[in-house]
């Protein structure tokens, strides 16, 4: 099973500090979307592949015809928080806040229930698994915000399965689908999402997806931007990560998708037999930041 992911973000939303006047920066900077998100859409059509895509808040009423060009070619459309925060960072209260105002600007211009999410960055960590009950109060059914290695802003190192499973939390349950991960020397990484993507050869990428059972992807507009601005104030490995080898990112998409099949992620719910799948019992992270 190898599942198709689009988080929709510009290329200034990089994980960083925020500082008060964040909204007026991010105004103020020129508007690139729609050139890696032209790219994307164009190849999902000459392959016939469905996919499922996470939408900041921000993008949502700022540019809200994006939302809608998605959701009018049948793809899934779901939540990557409001403004693009790390999750563990934050309180539980401005966490609600934050992704209940992403979820109402979706549905809004949908008209559907938004039923998937995926936190900013994988920043769901054992402090913030109260993360949880957020999501199954706003009405997320599945999560795709696990990284089951460790990471820096995010990474769940403790969590076990790198599949499909049923995440337990204080009497509720939401099906995960944890980013995929491969080991070498001991050492856990994935090799089909953003900066990973790019580093690694294709014929590495190629190998690890053909002995995987699954895969999940992670892909941003920017990722396919070769000539986008770099943004100011930020480390020379966010740099590195961020903007490296992205003039190969549009042949390497084109060949992942020539070379195998993708799914969205409901097509995947569909087709997994949950009642098969490891249960993950989170209660015993019980630290509540309110």
């Amino acid at each position: 099973m190898n599942v198709l992911t689009f988080d929709i973000e510009d290329w200034f939303h990089i994980l960083h500090k925020y500082p008060k006047n964040i909204l007026d920066k991010w105004n103020s900077y020129e508007v690139r979307i729609n050139k890696g998100l032209d790219v994307i859409l164009k190849i999902l059509d000459e392959h016939d592949i469905k996919a499922t895509f996470f939408i900041l808040g921000y993008i949502a009423k700022k540019h809200p015809e994006i939302v809608k060009r998605i959701h009018n070619l049948g793809y899934e459309v779901g939540a990557h928080s409001d403004m693009h925060k790390v999750a563990h960072l934050q309180s539980k209260k401005e966490y609600r806040e934050d992704l209940s105002n992403c979820i109402n600007s979706l549905e809004d211009i949908t008209g559907e229930k938004v039923l998937s999410y995926r936190a900013p960055g994988f920043s769901i960590k054992k402090q913030n698994v109260w993360a949880f009950e957020v999501m199954s109060e706003l009405g997320i059914k599945y999560d795709a915000s696990i990284f089951p290695a460790p990471r820096e802003d995010g990474g769940f190192d403790d969590f076990e399965h790198s599949i499909p499973s049923i995440i337990k939390y204080k009497g509720i349950k939401i099906k995960e689908f944890p980013m995929s991960v491969n080991t070498l020397f001991g050492k856990k990484f994935t090799v089909t999402g953003g900066g990973y993507f790019r580093f690694f050869p294709y014929t590495f990428i190629k190998k690890k997806i053909q002995k995987a059972d699954y895969t999940m992807t992670y892909f941003h507009p920017r990722d396919f931007d070769p000539t986008q601005p770099i943004l100011e104030g930020i480390s020379l490995k966010r740099k590195f990560k961020s903007y490296y080898n992205l003039s190969k990112s549009y042949t390497k998409l084109k060949q992942i998708v020539s070379d195998f099949h993708f799914i969205d992620i409901r097509e995947a719910n569909n087709i997994i037999d949950w009642s098969n799948v490891p249960i993950v019992d989170l209660s015993s992270y019980s630290y509540n930041k309110s």
